[in-house]
């Protein structure tokens, strides 16, 4: 017995299209039975995009990818910040360490003694920590 199995492909609709179904019940007047009709997706995928659209307008984050344009680049400069945040902590850690390796290696030569004898030579005592 051969079955074939047959999976369900999984449609990705780009943002404007999203949007434009939802404006079709928000700003438009459809019902959501119509607009499912005419933009050809299942009821349960047109409710989630309205019930999103009309709480991006009422200012609310949106979770997942926005579907006005002002929202999406909300996002993106948003994802940007969070970027540059965390170089900015990667760089200062770097700075941090750096510094922290600078302090100890003069402390270890502040407790180093060193002798000036002539003009351009030293003489380096011996020191504890080396």
């Amino acid at each position: 017995m051969n079955q074939v199995k047959t999976m369900a492909k999984t449609r990705n609709f780009s943002p404007e299209f999203r949007l434009e179904a939802a404006q079709l019940v928000v700003d438009q007047g459809y019902t959501v039975k119509a607009a499912c009709d005419a933009m050809g997706v299942g009821k349960s995928t047109m409710e989630y995009w309205v019930r999103k659209l009309r709480s991006e307008r009422a200012g609310k984050a949106p979770r997942g990818e926005a579907l006005t344009t002002e929202q999406r680049e909300i996002q993106e400069l948003k994802r940007r910040l969070r970027r540059a945040d965390e170089e900015k902590e990667i760089l200062k850690k770097a700075t941090v360490s750096s510094t922290g390796q600078r302090k100890y290696a003069l402390q270890l030569l502040q407790r180093c003694q060193v002798v000036e004898c002539f003009p351009r030579s030293f003489i380096q005592l011996p020191c504890k920590f080396i």
